[in-house]
């Protein structure tokens, strides 16, 4: 089955071919970061309107990669949620009146769903059950995956998600948008043993997080200093350790919690070279494996939600009735596919 995946829940366009039997045909992705840059910060009016821009030639150039017809889809996956609403609504209408004028079902597909499978779409992917760590902007999320719809989450912030604490972090530091990448640049240059900030909610029970007060610790940090160059890297490296080391913290904890021995981390943070070299030192040592999507996945991206979409696409899920954009929709309201349940 060849499924089209439709990708537009913020500030990306994706747009992607999978097919079952060959694998991933070809994705297109349009970033808006530019458009945004000036502001600092994704404005939703003109996401949406970008998205209405980009998808028709995202669409033919994704075609021409892939030398595939239009009649050789079967069946369209898009990003249902969650995300910005109007950012959905243009992808989600996109999607259904292709579906309706090509005769072939469509499905709203969840974005982290997406990107938890991710990782699928590698040479060697993980085999189920795994533990997921989902790191991203807008969400942190520790997960246990027993496969397509099996979800159960574990842990999450209870306040700022890590990808959210670095860009806003990052403005602190006067870094120009995204902030997440420019700050973990800054970091490299950075002294490590100057700061030490704290490992938020390691040092009880659990495996929640929460980010908010590491950007206040980094604010009251940059008020003592003289703001200089040097300064900045060392506060920027002292933020960067502290996220990347309460996630090792939670992973491990997880991972002894429930005997697992494979780790799948995705989202835009789980880019991060240092996050990535600490999680697969842990697996090492304990005789399992971490698995990453490549870093053109880990953001957001059509492939990924091509992929998802065949997972319950070729099972024999499908949507009737309105067109289905959710802005909140938790992970764990998920259900198998018919067929898988």
């Amino acid at each position: 089955m060849i499924v089209l995946g439709i990708e537009t829940s913020c500030d990306e366009t994706g747009v992607a071919l999978y097919d079952g039997a060959r694998g991933l045909r070809a994705h297109a992705l349009y970033s808006q970061v530019a458009l945004h840059a000036e502001y600092g910060g994704v404005v939703p009016e003109l996401a949406s309107r970008d998205h209405v821009r980009k998808l028709v030639p995202l669409l033919d150039e994704a075609f021409a990669a892939a030398g595939l017809e239009r009649g050789a889809v079967e069946g369209i996956a898009y990003t249902a949620g969650p995300g910005l609403i109007g950012a959905l609504m243009v992808g989600a209408s996109f999607a259904r009146a292709l579906a309706a004028a090509w005769q072939v079902p469509a499905l709203g597909v969840h974005h982290m769903e997406g990107h938890l499978l991710a990782p699928m779409l590698e040479a060697d992917p993980p085999a189920f059950p795994f533990l997921a760590l989902l790191v991203s902007g807008g969400h942190t999320l520790l997960v246990a995956v027993a496969g397509v719809g099996r979800y159960r989450i574990l842990g999450e912030s209870i306040d700022d998600a890590a990808g959210e604490a670095f860009d806003k972090t990052a403005k602190l530091l006067g870094l120009p948008y995204p902030g997440g990448p420019a700050l973990a640049r800054l970091a490299g240059r950075g002294d490590p043993a100057r700061f030490t900030f704290p490992r938020p909610m390691t040092d009880r029970p659990g495996l929640d997080f929460s980010f908010s007060g590491l950007k206040t610790h980094a604010l009251n940090t940059l008020a003592s200093l003289s703001g200089s160059e040097e300064d900045r890297a060392d506060v920027a490296r002292a933020f960067e350790d502290a996220v990347v080391d309460t996630l090792f913290l939670k992973c491990r904890r997880a991972l002894r919690e429930t005997g697992l021995k494979r780790l799948v981390v995705a989202g835009g943070v789980g880019a991060n070279e240092r996050l990535r070299a600490q999680l697969a030192a842990l697996m090492q040592a304990r005789g399992g494996r971490a698995y990453y999507p490549r870093p053109a996945f880990c953001t957001d991206n059509g492939a990924m939600i091509a992929y998802a979409g065949h997972c319950r696409l070729a099972a024999g899920e499908r949507e009737d009735g309105p067109i289905r954009a959710v802005p909140r929709w938790p992970l764990d309201a998920l259900q198998p596919p018919p067929a898988l349940a």
